[in-house]
This record gives structure tokens, C-alpha cells and sequence, in this order.
């Protein structure tokens, strides 16, 4: 590849073998350092998808190859203090790139990195209104109308709990009597207090999403386990299960493990609290 030539995210492999020739790769291409800082990491532990009690309540997880976490800073409350990128790092617990920024007394901490943020570039989170550049972080008040933002607080006070996956952003609807509508990635949309602070731009490593997987070898080092129908099991595993030889389902309607519905059914509660806020529901895809 020349050096003028722009360099991929995705690499597509050799097809060496009938696994190979279907799957892809991300090429690191963005990525300037390897080695994260110590630091910043700690164990992580992991628990195959049971809880407290040993019970499987997510069902298809365990194995994976072992990582450490990166301690992410979600509420950047380091405000007015500019702080400088020195690196863009790999997290292997997220899609997204992360950032690591060192403050001006010398401090280290990583951020979720937005697209287009390069080593050498400052980022800024204030209270206050500030300048509307990728990476920096305000409150919704002081972001105009039609800007997309990500990392983005449910509550004021709050780390920064929505729009965090790789390539996804929020658009600013409108601002009316203490609350800011804000588009999100789902479609929905929905008022947020606007004391909520939120980053400036789109997340990092978009191209993720297209990423081929290409065999089930790479899905267990991901910590995914194979995924079995209902309706090869056993009538004492699955709602589905039982019958002789290739049954349809025999039933009204799709049923989880657990006998409830589980295709086109709201799971959500009427009468949940923070329904209030919802001022458009998510379309449903076609695609």
C-alpha cells in the first residue's frame, strides 16, 4: 500500500480456508499505542453470564480470552482544565476507541474517543458554555440545535450512560422549559434534563459494525458460546422443544425459555417512571 493511499479499518484476509475467506478484521489503523496504561487497569472478573447465586441469567456467555479493564472516566468533573490527547488505545471491553488524556498538573485519565479526535488535540469539559469542537463536553443548555453529541448523563451528576457504542451519535432536537430533545441512535426521541453534560461528536471506530466475525472460533475468544434452538431441545428445556422429528413450535407465539413472549411483545412497563420523557417511541426497522 502507497503512502498516499488512505489505509482501511476494516482488513479483509487471505481466504487460506473456508473461514478465513468470509471474515474480516479491524485494521488498528487509528490506534497510536499498544501498551495501556497500568494504572488505569484493574482485574476483571469474569461470571459466564450468572448471578450472585450461580444461576445463568444471560444465556450464551463464558470463556473468552482474558483482558483487564479500562478504567474509563464517563463524568470528566475535571472541569476548566484543558487536557491534552496523548495517545488513542485499543479497550477490548468496548467497540469504541478510548483516549488518553493527560490534565495540565500532569494527571492521567482515559475518555471515550469521538471520531476524529487525534493525538496532540485538547479536550475541555465545563459546566459553562464552551466551544463546540469534537471532544470537548458542556451542558445540553449550551449545545445548539442540529449538533451531535454522545457520552450523554440520564440524570445531572451522573457518569455519562447513553449513545456509547462505536459510531453512534444523538442529534439536538430542540430546548424548551428546562429539558433539550435529543434524537437517539434508536430513533427515539426523548427529553433530558438540561443540566445533563454531553460530549461534543460522533463515537470513535465506526467501521466496527461491519466487521465479519467469519467463524465460531472468534466468537468464543469474544466470550459468546454457541447458540441453540428451542425447538432441538427437549420439552423440560425449552418451550419449544419436544416432538418427533422436525415440529414447527406448535404454539400461538414465540416463548423464551422462561415461557414468555418473545417476538414483537413491549417488554417495557406502562407505567414506568421515566416514560414522561419519551416524547417520540423508537421506529421499527425494515431492514
Amino acid at each position: 500500500m502507497k503512502e498516499s493511499e488512505p489505509r482501511m479499518a476494516i482488513k479483509q484476509h487471505r481466504p487460506t480456508s473456508a473461514g478465513r475467506r468470509i471474515s474480516s478484521s479491524d485494521a488498528f489503523a487509528d490506534v497510536t499505542k499498544t501498551t495501556p496504561e497500568k494504572r488505569l487497569t484493574t482485574h476483571l472478573k469474569k461470571h459466564a453470564g450468572r448471578n450472585n447465586s450461580g444461576k445463568i441469567t444471560v444465556r450464551h456467555h463464558g470463556g473468552g480470552v482474558k483482558r483487564r479493564y479500562r478504567i474509563v472516566d464517563f463524568m470528566q468533573t475535571r472541569f476548566d482544565m484543558p487536557a491534552k490527547v496523548v495517545a488513542i488505545e485499543y479497550d477490548p471491553n468496548r467497540s469504541a476507541r478510548i483516549a488518553l488524556v493527560e490534565y495540565s498538573d500532569n494527571t492521567r485519565a482515559y475518555i471515550l474517543a469521538p471520531d476524529g479526535l487525534t493525538v496532540g488535540r485538547t479536550v475541555l469539559s465545563t459546566q459553562g458554555k464552551g466551544e463546540v469542537e469534537v471532544g470537548n463536553r458542556m451542558p445540553l443548555k449550551h449545545v445548539p440545535t442540529g449538533v451531535m453529541v454522545y457520552n450523554i448523563e440520564l440524570f445531572p451528576g451522573r457518569k455519562g450512560s447513553v449513545v456509547r457504542s462505536a459510531g453512534n451519535s444523538a442529534i439536538v432536537m430542540a430546548q424548551d422549559e428546562g429539558f433539550v430533545q435529543l434524537k437517539l441512535p434508536s430513533t427515539e426521541v426523548r427529553r433530558f434534563d438540561e443540566r445533563c453534560l454531553a460530549s461534543i461528536g460522533t463515537v470513535s471506530n465506526a467501521d466496527w459494525m461491519n466487521i465479519r466475525w467469519g467463524k465460531a472460533g472468534r466468537m468464543r475468544y469474544r466470550g459468546v458460546r454457541p447458540t441453540v434452538r428451542g425447538k432441538v431441545m427437549n420439552p423440560v428445556d425449552h418451550p419449544h422443544g419436544g416432538g418427533e422429528g422436525a415440529q414447527s413450535i406448535g404454539l400461538t407465539h414465540p416463548k423464551t425459555p422462561q415461557g414468555k413472549p418473545a417476538l414483537g411483545v413491549k417488554t417495557r412497563r406502562q407505567k414506568k417512571q421515566s416514560s414522561r420523557y419519551i416524547v417520540s417511541s423508537r421506529k421499527k426497522r425494515n431492514d
